[in-house]
């Protein structure tokens, strides 16, 4: 098995629409194709508050991707990285693809000097939880949001 971890692009766009259409479903949830269009072209964007997007491959074969983000905080100068998506398909779940992904992450963080980098997941995504919980930290902040 031979896996590479790459920046995102313009060729990449139905391999990473099926991979994030994986994703997404993972979390019940459907978007409609505006949303689709929008979050590729920011991945895409020069602009250094858009997202940036990351494709990872066994053997040439688009096997998941990562989304993340740099931002201010209010108690550093420097920027943050926030890892806004991770997926990997199940068919290489285990085998390295969530950790490489999130390694590569972190490389492009520590490049733009930015030290601290963040995720969110769900209680029960166990699985991935495994693999957080050897590569992070888990911090006692509870996630809330304004009612829809």
């Amino acid at each position: 098995m031979t896996l590479a971890v790459r920046t995102l692009a313009e060729a990449d766009e139905q391999s990473w629409r099926d991979l994030w259409r994986a994703y997404l479903a993972f979390y019940d949830t459907t978007l409609p194709d505006t949303i689709y269009r929008t979050y590729f072209a920011r991945l895409l964007s020069d602009n250094p508050q858009d997202y940036n997007g990351l494709i990872a491959e066994v053997d040439g074969t688009p096997v998941g991707l990562a989304h993340y983000l740099f931002h201010r905080h209010g108690w550093k100068v420097e920027n943050v990285c926030y890892l806004q998506d991770l997926y990997a398909t199940p068919d290489v779940r285990g085998k390295g693809i969530g950790r490489a992904l999130i390694e590569a992450v972190y490389a492009r963080a520590d490049a733009a000097g930015a030290r601290d980098v963040y995720w969110l997941t769900q209680h029960f995504n166990k699985k991935a939880r495994r693999l957080y919980d050897r590569i992070g930290t888990l911090t006692p902040f509870i996630k809330y949001a304004r009612p829809a």
